[in-house]
């Protein structure tokens, strides 16, 4: 998870809607400062969203259905941060609802910048680096592996068991 949206938006006095796949991933978010917890596997993301007064801004790591249910979850003024695909399907966005719901919906592919703003990408990652030095930033590390178990590593990757980053040691 990094320094997730979780602790970022707590940190900023958000209150945060975590929404994760299974009990394990939502006590990690609870514990990063989480109000609100929702099981992805279970019930009308949309109408859960909804229920607690719906987003104001999301940051959807996931694409496909999920990305759809909370663009229509998202209120009115809303902005949506779209940042990757991990259910493998990208979402088509209906502009019928950026212009009824005065939405904005932004994509940001951190690795893009090495294309078109590399010295940007540099300030940024040496930046992060001296936050993770100074402890204002912890990433939530699920699995230390060595480098015989680099296939356990991925594996754990694929199949969405980790609840955060998976290192691999030398």
């Amino acid at each position: 998870m990094g320094l997730s949206a979780v602790e970022i938006g707590a940190q900023l006095g958000a209150r945060v809607i975590a929404v994760a796949r299974g009990a394990e991933k939502l006590e990690v978010a609870r514990a990063a400062g989480a109000a609100d917890l929702i099981d992805s596997t279970t019930g009308d993301l949309r109408e859960r969203v909804k229920a607690l007064g719906g987003a104001d801004v999301v940051y959807d790591p996931v694409g496909g259905a999920d990305f759809m249910a909370a663009l229509r979850a998202t209120r009115p003024g809303g902005r949506i941060l779209s940042i990757g695909f991990a259910s493998g399907e990208v979402p088509q966005v209906p502009a019928n609802l950026l212009l009824v719901k005065n939405l904005s919906v932004t994509g940001f592919y951190w690795g893009g910048y090495l294309a078109f703003a590399p010295a940007r990408l540099t300030r940024s990652l040496s930046e992060l680096i001296a936050w993770h030095a100074d402890g204002r930033i912890r990433p939530h590390v699920s699995h230390v592996l060595p480098l015989e178990r680099s296939a356990e590593a991925l594996e754990l990757l694929r199949s969405r068991r980790s609840t955060g980053k998976v290192v691999i040691t030398t």
